[in-house]
């Protein structure tokens, strides 16, 4: 049997749209524009490959077949193009098959982008179509949706661990803090302790800033070799040193122990196993945020808090831009905005704005090393990614 000769894969160029509701603005335009700024970024390069992350166009855009449809709309046909789907966490999957591709030796040039636009349809029915990344059978039948399954979650999490429904404020207002001086940011506006206290029931005990919003997007990377890029990009390149997928039951209800998010801490594990690196090497970790609960389950999964006390990390700043390990350094899904499908690659695109020395006053200092982990509902499907700066 012929193997392939494993090929380190960078990321030579990056776009991204700002996040919001952009009514006036097609799924497709969205996309071309994103992945025409990550091609100018790395030099013009032309990719031979297309792997789209998306979540709802099917449903809420009426339109499949995204791969034609884009390489049409971009002016590039005739290369090999498709959907990658993993719920939420669509984006980060497209990302995976981009790096195997590149990594394999078949595809020199690959353009990754998420695309999501949730403005396509309003209402219940757009509630409806996001809770089909649930268990149809037992839990989307019966009503629930995913706010519902991360209120669940975080019950379970206050009861066990003798949690204040308080502690959970850390990450909406760390989130709203970042995403001032991110431009592309939806919301650019930091928020006060007492305004998330006072704040309306999502889904008890949830809070309306315990839930990303959804919304509009796109996010693009252009990967190749490091030999492969033009000259003139090579200071600006960032490797992908780990990279993994892991499943976990799609039903809450059937995991042993529903607070351990095994996807988690074995995606993570794999990931910096690949790397070399232990998840204590990284210099900040953009996790996934679509519900508060999820930010500490997390930051658990992945050694860096044991069980029940994620929430603890952020006594001395420990969370923020300046302290011992950074997370949404951007705004995260919160407050940047959660274009499902997309989200993952504006995580991926924002780590490689921090390597680059590009996030401006959201910079980490000395950032080289990144850990990236995307969601595809609570925790079924988990991606993660290690950058560094190249």
């Amino acid at each position: 049997m012929k193997t392939q000769t494993h090929h380190d894969v960078v990321i030579a160029g990056i776009g991204q749209v700002p996040v919001g509701e952009h009514w006036e603005i097609s799924l497709r335009s969205l996309a071309t524009r994103a992945m025409r700024q990550a091609m100018h970024d790395a030099g013009d390069l032309a990719p031979q490959a297309l792997y789209i992350g998306n979540m709802l166009a099917p449903v809420v855009s009426h339109q499949s077949n995204l791969g034609a449809l884009l390489s049409d709309n971009s002016g590039l046909e005739g290369i090999e193009a498709f959907t990658v789907e993993a719920a939420d966490a669509s984006g980060a999957g497209a990302l995976r098959v981009g790096y195997m591709a590149v990594a394999s030796g078949f595809v020199d040039y690959a353009l990754v982008v998420g695309v999501e636009k949730v403005t396509d349809r309003v209402g219940p029915g757009l509630e409806s179509a996001i809770a089909e990344s649930l268990d149809y059978d037992f839990e989307a039948v019966q009503g629930i949706n995913p706010a519902g399954v991360a209120a669940l979650v975080a019950q379970r999490y206050l009861y066990e661990y003798h949690v204040p429904r308080s502690a959970l404020a850390t990450f909406p207002l760390l989130a709203h803090a970042h995403a001032v001086n991110n431009p592309f940011a939806m919301y650019r506006k930091a928020i006060r302790r007492e305004v998330y206290e006072s704040a309306g029931v999502l889904c008890d005990p949830l809070c309306i800033f315990d839930g990303a919003p959804y919304a509009d997007g796109a996010a693009a990377v252009l990967l190749t070799r490091a030999d492969l890029a033009p000259e003139e990009k090579r200071g600006q390149l960032v490797k992908i040193s780990g990279s993994n997928i892991t499943t976990d039951t799609l039903a809450l209800h059937d995991r042993a122990d529903l607070l351990a998010f095994q996807a988690m801490r074995i995606s993570t594990e794999q990931a910096c196993r690949q790397a070399g690196i232990l998840p204590q090497d990284v210099d900040f970790f953009e996790l996934c945020d679509s519900f508060s609960i999820y930010a500490p389950l997390a930051l658990e999964a992945a050694g860096f808090a044991a069980r029940g006390e994620g929430c603890k990390l952020a006594e001395n700043d420990a969370l923020a831009l300046t302290g011992k390990l950074p997370i949404l350094t951007m705004g995260g899904g919160k407050a940047r905005g959660y274009a499902l499908g997309a989200a993952g690659l504006y995580q991926v695109v924002e780590a490689v704005l921090q390597l680059r020395g590009q996030a401006g006053l959201n910079q980490v200092k000395n950032a080289r090393r990144a850990l990236v982990q995307s969601l595809g509902g609570a925790a079924s499907t988990v991606v993660t990614h290690v950058l560094e700066k190249a």
